[in-house]
């Protein structure tokens, strides 16, 4: 992949996707976010923490970062001339770039997940899913990229173009350069990040977690999804889960923004992701705010999670 004299740590994202063949719209589109993340990741470091007197979807407190976060790369996108539809996190309805659709691409994201960590100066992130055409209902086996953004003590970048994944980091010149190539997951791991409330658990889940424990798994969690999910896959092992709770059976993680991304770049390094009954990239959303339960990251510890699940719901 390099050239004589350059070794492939000095290939920065752009050459990468090229010299993978990639095509050259998309290419422009993961360059055009990469792009918008280094004026995110100016914006945290510089930028006001209060509230923006706005609300999201959810009925969620936006913080001035999410806001901003949405803007820049709302703006990128609508100016790369390759994108149909954008769905944000932060915005009610999908945004029309293009009604031409074809040989376009939609694109949903969370602009800035995990923003209220910020405040306390924990790691963020950004996390974009990319599909053929204008419509983004569709199941997220047919994404044909996926890539999340951590801002964290350094700016990495990790991307997936059903070709394996690969992680990128921000060196001095604002430039992202390779430093890990087709990263993969072990089968099992000794690691787990478990959220919700654990009183609120099923039996299934509950047991799930104690047989965790008692084969040593430490428990690693930081309430940001993003950094979690770097976590199990720059590791190689472990499990993330959001279960489903005893009041919120469909759990809390959104399945345009959040789960179909990561799943894909869990399965592309080996891994799998499931709701606990069923493949995460199966599901077809209906809605812009469609949630469900995960367990996500090492695949036999995933099937073990399913099992008890099964049998004790």
């Amino acid at each position: 992949m390099s050239e004589p004299g350059k070794t492939k740590f000095q290939v920065d994202l752009r050459r990468h996707l090229r010299e993978t063949d990639e095509n050259r719209d998309l290419t422009r589109l993961i360059c055009e976010i990469a792009d918008a993340s280094k004026y995110i990741v100016h914006s945290i470091r510089t930028g006001d923490l209060g509230v923006a007197g706005t609300s999201n979807l959810y009925g969620e407190e936006q913080l001035a970062l999410d806001v901003l976060s949405d803007r820049i790369l709302q703006k990128r996108l609508s100016h790369s001339g390759v994108v149909a539809n954008i769905v944000s996190e932060e915005r009610p309805d999908i945004i029309t770039v293009s009604t031409e659709s074809a040989g376009k691409y939609s694109v949903a994201f969370d602009p800035l997940d995990g923003s209220s960590l910020v405040d306390v100066n924990l790691a963020v992130g950004t996390i974009v899913s990319i599909y053929e055409g204008g419509d983004v209902f569709q199941p997220g086996r047919n994404q044909v990229a996926a890539m999340y953004i951590l801002y964290g003590p350094r700016s990495t970048l990790v991307y997936s173009t059903g070709n394996g994944v690969h992680e990128f980091a921000m060196n001095a010149l604002s430039e992202y350069t390779l430093i890990r190539e087709n990263v993969t997951m072990a089968n099992a791991g000794g690691i787990y990040s478990p959220g919700g409330q654990r009183n609120l658990y099923s039996a299934g889940t509950e047991s799930f977690v104690q047989d965790l424990e008692a084969r040593g798994s430490k428990l690693r969690y930081s309430g940001g999804f993003v950094p979690d999910i770097n976590q199990v896959l720059m590791k190689g092992k472990g499990i993330f889960m959001y279960p489903h709770l005893k009041n919120a059976p469909n759990g809390k993680l959104r399945l345009l923004f959040e789960l179909n991304p990561m799943a894909f770049l869990i399965e592309q390094a080996g891994g799998a992701a499931s709701t606990g009954r069923e493949r995460i990239l199966d599901l077809k959303p209906k809605s812009i705010d469609d949630r469900a339960p995960v367990f996500i990251g090492a695949k036999d510890d995933v099937a073990r999670a399913e099992e008890f699940i099964a049998k004790q719901g």
